[in-house]
């Protein structure tokens, strides 16, 4: 994805020499010698007026770009790389690609970052025929470190590992400009546009569980690249076309024959859509009409495309109020949508000459895939192959997305390589400059480990499974009592928040390529690694503020006028556990496995407990309880802890309380 840093320090410097160069443009036109020897004194005098203008703009530009890059989170693993790369290659010119290894030290005790470079070095030159101990190569890059603010001193250990110490005044500077500038995304170099597929529930079909982890990984997703300055698109590819839609179309015009002037009232669409199957199952006279009404639908023809649309949106409605209840926003782009697109598609493989005939279908063989995808049917009809090519090729010709990600079960990843594999082959993207990916996840386990299903072997809805989450989270809130001390209004807010916050979180903090087990009892526990004990823990942050009689406005001018002290060992373990946000947030943006970012929250809400257990923020009168000190650093440390956590939670898709 590139080095943000090194990337808008690259863009100053260009800028710098360009309003260098057109600075003595404009010198050199100033020279009196120059225009009394000119005959076009006039235009000399109208390009300079020209030059002054664009290198105003210049200085702007380059003020804006400073400006930002300075409030930008400082990502202090990059910074790290960047200085032992050079130092790296510095060591070793005769290596073409040393490695670079840099890490947070699991050790802290002998120091805050780690370089493990000269190991592998050390291999590669012996490969080379060159024989050197890692240990010497370690203090060669040592001597090679160039000047720079971040590092206070470096050690070598054991067979070459560099312990890196950090400059406390270094850490202290960005926990103040987090303060004064707010958690702010580091520069991009441009601003690329990505498109995510997820969720995609079938029209005409409740959404499950197996929907649960589509909807929640790809909004987290979605957050994550918003935050980061992206241009997003969130697309759901909603199944609502097909041989199913005639089946329903034949049912609503039986059961409800007048439906073109009075609206069908379809209470329970799944139980519709069951007894259409039913009959479409045992009725040959209806399967035959069912068969009729597909063609005439994808005819176009009006009441065919009305009934069509009544059914849709009677699905949407039940959709919407799943993704109202977990604060989902998503744009509707299903299997229809792309119907035109395929017959591009057949004709562009086709003119190729890149399709073959397979017992009356036609299809396509990608290299080094051992599964053909079928484009057309024997019949003449499309598959999902079809439709998953032509919204892949809409989105890069037509969106000119740069990142394209499908977040579905994994199930499905043999089939999207086969499809990118194909996409390659006929050259609409080079994997190289556009980025496209299968986010695969597990399935989600009852506490048997099986398939999650209720007791009666159906799969769960998914509005039964919010409905039961807000019901034990209200449950949990009165057998702590919050009932007695929340108004009737923020016991509701506090219900939503634990409900849906934990059922979001209990995804998101496993491994998504992994199954997981959903339990609903250790989701709410408030202890461990759940939304209930870190929603609570932010709560319990945020009320030191109050307990101190602080408020914002205090906070915000401290920021300016107080410089961080670092002395304590737990103010300085979590002003760096804080700094490590960005590092968090690039490599989630690499790998795209969001457990990184819940595993981060809790090892920050662990930390931050260590430092106010040992650290006094605010002291009070043992006998009256009036605050007699306040520690206005310290309070500045427990700004910068929530200020990251709700962040952290903002990309989640977690909604935190005052009171809780």
């Amino acid at each position: 994805m590139g080095d943000p840093v090194t990337d808008c320090s690259a863009r100053l410097q260009q800028q710098e020499r360009e309003i260098r160069s057109l600075s003595a443009e404009i010198d050199s036109l100033k020279n009196p010698q120059n225009l009394s020897s000119s005959p076009h004194l006039d235009e000399l005098r109208e390009e300079n007026t020209k030059l002054k203008y664009r290198l105003n703009v210049l200085k702007r530009t380059l003020q804006d770009e400073r400006t930002r890059c300075t409030k930008s989170m400082t990502n202090i693993n990059q910074q790290l790389q960047q200085i032992f790369g050079e130092a790296i290659r510095a060591s070793c010119p005769e290596l073409d690609a040393p490695p670079l290894a840099v890490t947070p030290n699991q050790q802290p005790k002998f120091g805050d970052y780690q370089c493990n470079s000269a190991m592998a070095m050390a291999q590669m030159l012996k490969v080379k025929g060159v024989k050197v101990s890692p240990r010497e190569i370690a203090e060669k890059i040592i001597q090679n470190l160039p000047d720079n603010d971040l590092v206070q001193k470096t050690e070598i250990a054991g067979p070459g590992f560099i312990n890196i110490h950090l400059k406390r005044t270094f850490v202290s500077k960005l926990l103040s400009n987090l303060l004064i500038n707010g958690v702010q995304p580091p520069p991009l170099a441009a601003r690329k546009k990505v498109v995510v597929d997820f969720s995609s529930p079938n029209i005409a079909k409740e959404m499950h569980v197996g929907h649960l982890r589509s909807t929640i990984i790809g909004d987290s997703m979605c957050r994550l690249f918003e935050f980061l300055g992206y241009d997003v698109l969130r697309l759901n590819h909603v199944g609502d076309w097909g041989t199913q839609f005639g089946m329903l179309i034949a049912h609503l015009q039986d059961k409800f024959p007048d439906y073109l002037s009075v609206s069908p009232p379809i209470g329970d669409l799944q139980g519709f859509y069951k007894e259409s199957k039913k009959r479409f199952d045992e009725e040959e006279d209806f399967k035959k009409r069912a068969y009729q009404c597909v063609v005439r639908l994808q005819s176009k023809e009006p009441e065919f495309i009305k009934a069509w649309n009544l059914i849709c949106d009677v699905s949407r409605r039940e959709f919407q109020k799943v993704y109202d209840c977990l604060d989902i926003h998503i744009i509707e782009r299903g299997e229809s949508f792309y119907q035109e697109l395929m017959t591009e598609v057949v004709k562009e493989f086709e003119s190729r000459g890149m399709m073959q005939l397979d017992e009356g279908r036609k299809i396509v063989f990608a290299p080094g895939q051992s599964i053909p995808l079928t484009i057309v049917k024997s019949d003449g009809g499309f598959t999902y192959d079809t439709s998953d090519l032509a919204a892949l090729r809409q989105r890069i010709f037509h969106e000119k997305a740069d990142v394209i990600i499908y977040v579905t079960d994994s199930g499905q990843a043999t089939h999207f390589q086969v499809v990118f594999a194909a996409a390659q082959l006929i050259g609409w993207y080079d994997p190289q400059v556009t980025r496209v990916e299968h986010a695969g996840f597990g399935v989600v386990l009852g506490e048997d480990k099986k398939k999650f299903k209720t007791r009666s072997g159906d799969t769960v809805r998914l509005m039964d499974l919010l409905d039961e989450g807000l019901k034990r989270s209200m449950d949990k809130l009165k057998d702590k009592e919050r009932d007695k001390v929340l108004t009737p209004e923020e016991l509701i807010r506090a219900q939503r928040s634990v409900a849906f916050g934990c059922i979001k979180y209990a995804d998101l903090s496993h491994n998504r390529i992994n199954d997981y087990v959903f339990s609903f009892d250790k989701m709410l526990d408030d202890r461990g690694n759940t939304a209930a004990y870190l929603l609570y823990a932010l709560t319990r942050i945020r009320s030191i503020a109050r307990l101190a009689n602080i408020d914002e406005a205090t906070l915000r001018k401290a920021a300016e006028t107080t410089e961080l002290v670092l002395d304590h060992e737990k103010e300085w373990k979590l002003g760096k556990c804080i700094l490590r946000f960005p590092e968090i947030l690039q490599k989630i943006l690499d790998d795209l496995l969001l457990h990184t970012l819940c595993d981060f929250l809790y090892e920050l809400a662990t930390t931050f407990t260590e430092f106010y257990d040992s650290c006094y923020c605010v002291e009070k009168d043992r006998q009256t309880g009036e605050v007699v000190k306040v520690n206005m650093w310290r309070m500045l440390l427990c700004e910068a802890t929530a200020a990251i956590m709700e962040k952290g939670f903002e990309i989640l898709g977690l909604n935190p309380v005052h009171r809780m």
